[in-house]
């Protein structure tokens, strides 16, 4: 009995040892973030009942949309080890063309939003040129893009300020919810696709002789992570509204499967793809990339160039959440919450790591604190000093990280 009992442990204990054992050798991931999410979530809501309210957990997510994205599109710049300073108002430069088209030129929104993406990618392209053919920091070229980006968005707002977006689908997005029924549908297509990719995954990485992940640890962390997306799933589906009889409140928020879709692909390209392979090769070391092949110019700009309309979407959502774009979209502390987030949710300001979901971990984390210190009444110079602390304690863990794998 007992040799069974060790026979079945023992991997697990082994699976555990070795993740033990990269951790100390620098590889933490997004444990940080993880347990900084746990962390900040427990104290919140023991200090602020409503913090776990359903209705705040759905404001939460809406919230903290258009900084993930934008952390998203950073993603691949950070992985190259360089900065986009201009991000947040590209969104916001992005966004203005979409609500003008559709505002004051009638253009239908699935006409516009293309335009306002394409828009995104050439201000990818015009920054990612300077970087790549002209050799000027990135620090420095999107610093005066900043500047630019910010005239050039006070241009397209025009004497009033702000433009209305009034269409209702792109309102719908931020505003809106699938029906619960739709929820569980969606969550029951996310679990199956998820399971399916998994095995898939592990039947063609053994089909070739390659390291399997073990199936016991596999299967107990598909099923925490679909236990807890099915309890937010079951939290969103509670009515939120105050007055359910005038206007009832449930659902996933729209914006949410925009999120997961953008993840998924990010993911693929990222990990699936000889550019995704090729992007994690320059940001380790930009000079043995360009040895072996690598057009090292050709990957810095369409790094720029992604950054640049996932800008462009995020933009969309703010239209969607603000109905409106002032002057001030994308600006203030939009830009510094998107790095934080992916700095946040283990992306490495030295270039070479990082996951497209770092982005939702460390966006979650910036809004979770944004919320519940503004729950808790605190002032917003306190939620700056505490989120700035943050971000310096990651790239603090960053660091040191780097020096115990000897990078």
């Amino acid at each position: 009995m007992s040799t069974e009992t060790e026979v079945a442990v023992s991997p697990l204990k082994g699976a555990a040892g070795d993740y033990w054992a990269r951790i100390k050798s620098g590889d933490i991931g997004a444990l940080p973030a993880v347990l900084g999410l746990v962390v900040l979530c427990a104290v919140f809501s023991i200090m602020q009942s409503a913090f776990l309210t359903p209705g705040n957990f759905a404001n939460l997510l809406t919230q903290a949309a258009a900084v993930i994205v934008i952390a998203m599109g950073l993603v691949f710049v950070l992985l190259l080890g360089e900065i986009d300073l201009s991000a947040g108002y590209a969104s916001g430069v992005c966004g203005a063309v979409l609500v003008i088209l559709v505002t004051n030129h009638s253009v239908a929104w699935w006409i516009a939003l293309p335009v306002s993406i394409l828009a995104g990618i050439a201000l990818g392209l015009f920054i990612g040129w300077l970087v790549a053919f002209l050799g000027i920091p990135s620090f420095v070229v999107t610093l005066a893009t900043f500047l630019a980006f910010q005239g050039l968005l006070l241009l397209l707002a025009g004497e009033g300020g702000t433009i209305r977006m009034e269409d209702p689908t792109v309102l719908s997005i931020e505003n809106s919810n699938m029906t619960p029924v739709a929820s569980w549908i969606f969550f029951a297509a996310c679990a199956g696709l998820y399971i399916a990719s998994g095995l898939r995954r592990a039947a063609a990485r053994r089909k070739v002789g390659l390291k399997v992940e073990l199936m016991q640890l596999w299967t107990l962390k598909t099923v925490g992570l679909l236990g807890i997306m099915g309890v937010a799933v079951y939290a969103l589906n509670l009515e939120r509204s105050n007055n359910p009889q005038l206007v009832s409140l449930k659902g996933i928020p729209f914006v949410v499967p925009v999120i997961l879709f953008l993840l998924v692909i990010g993911t693929f390209v990222l990990n699936r793809t000889a550019f995704g392979r090729h992007l994690y090769a320059v940001g380790g070391n930009a000079e043995a990339a360009r040895r072996s092949g690598i057009n090292v110019k050709w990957v810095k700009i369409s790094a720029f160039v992604i950054c640049s309309g996932m800008s462009a979407i995020a933009g969309l959502i703010f239209a969607s959440r603000q109905n409106s774009i002032s002057p001030t979209t994308g600006g203030s502390s939009t830009l510094l919450y998107a790095v934080g987030a992916a700095v946040i949710g283990g992306t490495s300001l030295f270039g070479g790591k990082g996951k497209m979901r770092d982005a939702i971990l460390g966006g979650l984390v910036v809004a979770v604190i944004d919320n519940g210190m503004g729950l808790l009444g605190y002032a917003a110079g306190i939620k700056y000093i505490v989120t700035g602390l943050v971000l310096l304690v990651s790239a603090s863990v960053d660091a040191i990280s780097r020096k115990g794998s000897g990078s």
